[in-house]
């Protein structure tokens, strides 16, 4: 049982990484847009739904679609400013959010409850039904279902393809009639919303949330994903994702203090980085005609 309840708990967390995976991937694959700061939006949804349901005994079902919502503000709150940013002064522009925003959960005591969290996130109840272990499982991977569909539907739609366009040249998008600007932020909004989706299921998943869950370090492991997996492929947003959350797992067992297996772990992140960069620089699933996905 113990085991059972081992990967379960393995599973969901890959689950929730995938789609966080998937909605970088609409902004930084499809788009272009470097967004070191999609771990805020995580965070967004994650402390809106857990404060919601806290607070106010808002069910976990609306608690998720206003997390989503909330992120999905912030998000076209930092576009309209950084979209005309591009490149290095981008990434920097959103890592700045980023900061801001762990800096409000982790000072503003009289809300989030600061460094200690918030204990009790209760799990989700449908028709008196409670989602734990495999139910929560399940209910994770519909999630995962309805955003691969979204991203699908979005990459393959004409609006996709405009996107794709602004990352390839945004001037001569521009010659064609569009509007960059525009484009960009509804991507923003739209990964923004997944984002804040995973961190719902998060919150009420784990039952206790603290800042130290959405830190750039975490940014930087979603981006990896994206990575690793292949830039501008949703089947490489999914593999990477699962790639990075498994192949961790047996240092977990490794007989050494957590303050090294962390940054082993980090080390391993940034190696096969390097490697991937050097001899596989589209990703591991990049080459597998990234553009049919």
């Amino acid at each position: 049982m113990a085991l059972e309840a081992y990967l379960i708990h393995i599973l969901i967390l890959v689950g929730i990484y995938i789609i966080l995976a998937l909605a970088l991937q609409l902004a930084m694959g499809f788009t272009g847009l470097l967004n070191i700061g999609h771990v805020a939006f995580y965070g967004i949804g994650a402390y809106t739904s857990a404060l919601l349901a806290l607070n106010l005994g808002v069910p976990f079902w609306f608690g998720l679609i206003i997390g989503g919502l909330v992120a999905s503000i912030f998000g076209i709150l930092l576009a309209i400013p950084t979209t005309k940013l591009k490149g290095d002064y981008l990434a920097i522009g959103t890592l700045g959010f980023a900061i801001i925003i762990f800096s409000i959960l982790q000072n503003w005591i009289s809300l989030t409850n600061g460094p200690l969290g918030l204990p009790g996130i209760p799990k989700p109840i449908l028709f008196g039904f409670k989602f734990t272990g495999f139910s929560y499982l399940i209910l994770v991977y519909v999630f995962v279902l309805i955003t691969y569909w979204i991203v699908k539907k979005i990459v393959k739609s004409p609006f996709g393809r405009v996107l794709k366009a602004v990352k390839d040249d945004e001037l001569a998008a521009s010659s064609l009639g569009k509007n960059p600007i525009k484009y960009k932020i509804i991507a923003f909004a739209v990964s923004a919303f997944l984002a804040g989706i995973a961190g719902s299921l998060y919150a009420h998943y784990i039952s206790f949330i603290d800042p130290s869950s959405f830190t750039i370090l975490e940014s930087i492991l979603i981006i990896s994903m994206v990575i690793i997996g292949g830039l501008g492929s949703i089947g490489g947003a999914i593999f990477g994702a699962a790639f990075l959350i498994l192949i961790q797992e047996p240092i977990r067992f490794l007989p050494l203090p957590s303050s090294v297996l962390g940054a082993l772990r980090q080390m391993i992140y940034s190696g096969l980085l390097i490697i991937l960069l050097i001899f596989k620089p589209k990703g591991l699933w990049g080459g597998k005609n990234a553009s049919r996905n």
